[in-house]
């Protein structure tokens, strides 16, 4: 019904920026919600920024909170990630997520790896 793909992740130093995208093809309907988790070596999938699609309500992790920003292109039915002042710490691999609770549908994209060095 929904399929995503990501793109954008890459290597870069301490205090750089990425941006993330995610674009979401097949049946979406307003309601529904998208977001970003990310899974650093050793580690479990943690969420880090979300939004609903609707009201563009945004949740971000205190982590990323003043340097990560999440947002929504309707047009292209993609959400990105805008990364700044990314740290070491950042790395990892980012998955983007799709969830409706009105379509009973959770989807997650294939990934993508970002790399921070010190």
């Amino acid at each position: 019904q929904v399929q995503l793909v990501e793109s954008g992740g890459g290597a870069v130093q301490a205090g750089d920026s990425l941006r993330l995208s995610c674009a979401a093809s097949g049946r979406t309907f307003s309601t529904f919600s998208m977001g970003w988790f990310r899974q650093r070596p050793g580690k479990e999938r943690d969420p880090v920024a979300a939004i609903i699609w609707l009201t563009a309500y945004t949740y971000y992790a205190d982590s990323v909170k003043g340097r990560f920003t999440i947002s929504r292109d309707n047009a292209n039915n993609t959400v990105y990630l805008q990364m700044n002042s990314l740290k070491p710490e950042d790395t990892a691999v980012y998955y983007c997520k799709y969830y409706s609770i009105r379509q009973d549908l959770e989807v997650w994209g294939q990934g993508t790896l970002v790399t921070v060095s010190s």
